[in-house]
């Protein structure tokens, strides 16, 4: 048995090394993340948390958020230690509703009905997602997979890292990037 350890302590060495993680953004571009955290994203470099492109016109494409104007933000003091703590999420909250309207105009949405849509944080705050406008879109809650099925990606991804399986940043990139793709991983895997 001891001399298992020498080589599972390398082989885990070596995929920290050079990672395990493609990443599809909504876009089709792809990109690698390693489990680290170091250098992720879906252009070869750091994620682009926060950095909007457009601010009207924006469309969802599917079950995904319009990546231009959505591409997701994060806090960066957040760190594992804290997102792990029970109720974290409440701590950090605050989106007040002149917020969630701007988000609604952005997306041209100019009526809805109470369930039909729900203003989201495509990186959780529970991943360490931020408030800001760059991490909030309407999400649909029909067709399925909607924001139902997010907040399962959201639960999944949160114990993943809280369970030392990913780093916090290779799960906020996942999320950010392409969460239909995580769904439909952990669709896929046996239960």
């Amino acid at each position: 048995m001891m001399k298992r350890k020498p080589i599972l302590l390398y082989s885990l060495a070596l995929l920290l090394a050079v990672g395990a993680c493609t990443i599809v953004a909504p876009n089709g571009t792809t990109g690698s993340a390693t489990v680290s955290g170091d250098t992720a994203g879906t252009t070869g470099g750091a994620y682009p948390f926060g950095k909007r492109i457009k601010t009207s016109g924006c469309r969802a494409e599917g079950a995904l958020q319009d990546s231009a104007c959505t591409p997701g933000d994060i806090l960066p003091e957040a760190t594992k230690a804290m997102i792990c703590v029970p109720g974290y999420a409440k701590t950090v909250r605050n989106v007040p509703t002149s917020v969630k309207n701007a988000v609604y105009a952005e997306y041209d949405i100019t009526r809805h009905v109470a369930g039909e849509y729900e203003v989201d944080h495509l990186v959780s705050l529970e991943l360490g997602g931020s408030n800001d406008i760059s991490n909030l879109w309407p999400e649909a809650a029909a067709p399925k997979p909607g924001f139902h099925e997010k907040d399962k990606v959201e639960n999944w991804l949160h114990a993943q890292v809280c369970a030392g399986n990913i780093s916090l940043h290779d799960a906020q990139v996942q999320i950010a990037a392409n969460w239909l793709a995580v769904y439909n991983r952990m669709s896929a895997s046996p239960r």
